[in-house]
């Protein structure tokens, strides 16, 4: 089931939901020069931005390259002088772009998702275990107007936005993680978390003890809120429990990611799609992360990141940490520029 996920507490309550979850002062969208790990997820970017869909998408291949979907050779002679490899595909990024266009108006029903997937070059829709009957036979009828240009997965478990109390975060009855520690130029401090948490409540407390107030919350939609710390005794850190978080970055498809959450604790997994889709029932959300990492309710707001680099918040996902599942999660660079704030 997409469970909006939520962090786990590092050091006892009030300590977690500061450490879990902080940035550096850096520009919001830069990865940093000296993260090594981080590095051909930041080219991969890079590319991705310079050719738009003159591209097919690009990820990163088992030895750590980077490599770009092409379908003409002048692209591919310019995708190697920029030092990835070229890869040549049938679908061009145009024909991909047209096909997840073609969804985010057509294909509604809850319980699904889809993104494009550049390792397969095509769109893959994702669609969970309470899609049945008639409603299974429309989404079906759907994807096959795209022929080949999009294909259906089906998954174990219901896509949707639980959350559940126990400790980190608290408001209006629901419990979440914390994302990063932020502040403004100004220098006041707030945390990032999901949207879908932001919304249940204004006031928000460790379990006995108010640290702030919401200042403002999307979704669906988008799926981040952000929350002013009114609580000045309170020691804000940047960083995700032991690991020091110094910018904020988009990964790469195929690249290796860590999310810490107030239920599951640290996990690890794969990216497997950006700007994916995903139709909750509350809604649509577009713009999100696909990974193999898990999570659970409660998990919701946690943080996504790589080596010092903040990548995003947990949105929702389906499975658990015992069997495994897909989580999708809330690029974190549009939620600093949205609300104009750094990572520290």
């Amino acid at each position: 089931m997409l469970n909006r996920k939520l962090r786990r507490p590092i050091v006892g309550l009030a300590a977690c939901m500061l450490v879990g979850t902080g940035l550096a002062a850096s520009p919001a969208s830069a990865a940093p020069a000296g993260d090594p790990s981080f590095a051909p997820s930041a080219l991969a970017t890079k590319l991705d931005a310079q050719f738009g869909v003159n591209t097919a998408g690009s990820y990163i291949d088992d030895a750590g390259k980077v490599v770009v979907n092409v379908t003409d050779a002048a692209t591919a002679k310019s995708v190697k002088a920029a030092g990835a490899t070229p890869r040549f595909v049938t679908r061009t990024g145009a024909q991909l772009a047209s096909a997840d266009n073609a969804l985010k108006s057509s294909l509604k029903t809850p319980g699904t998702a889809f993104a494009v997937d550049p390792i397969s070059n095509q769109v893959v829709v994702e669609v969970d275990s309470t899609v049945t009957g008639a409603s299974l036979a429309a989404v079906e009828a759907t994807v096959a107007k795209l022929g080949d240009s999009a294909r259906i997965e089906k998954t174990a478990g219901t896509l949707s936005v639980k959350i559940s109390g126990g400790d980190a975060i608290y408001a209006g009855g629901g419990r979440c993680s914390l994302g990063f520690n932020v502040r403004n130029s100004a220098g006041t401090n707030y945390f990032l978390t999901a949207g879908h948490c932001t919304n249940i409540g204004s006031t928000w407390t460790n379990g006995s003890t108010t640290l702030g107030t919401r200042s403002g919350t999307s979704f669906p939609g988008n799926d981040y809120g952000i929350v002013r710390y009114t609580n000045t005794t309170i020691t804000k850190t940047g960083g995700v429990g032991s690991q020091d978080i110094t910018s904020a970055g988009t990964p790469a498809v195929n690249s290796t990611v860590y999310r810490r959450g107030s239920t599951t604790g640290l996990r690890s997994g794969r990216v497997t799609a950006l700007n994916s889709t995903v139709n909750y029932a509350e809604g649509s959300v577009s713009g999100l992360i696909r990974t193999t990492v898990c999570a659970e309710p409660g998990d919701s707001g946690g943080s996504l990141y790589s080596g010092t680099t903040a990548l995003g918040l947990t949105s929702g996902g389906s499975g658990n940490c015992s069997s495994g599942g897909t989580t999708y999660f809330q690029p974190v660079v549009e939620a600093l520029n949205v609300y104009g704030v750094n990572v520290f």
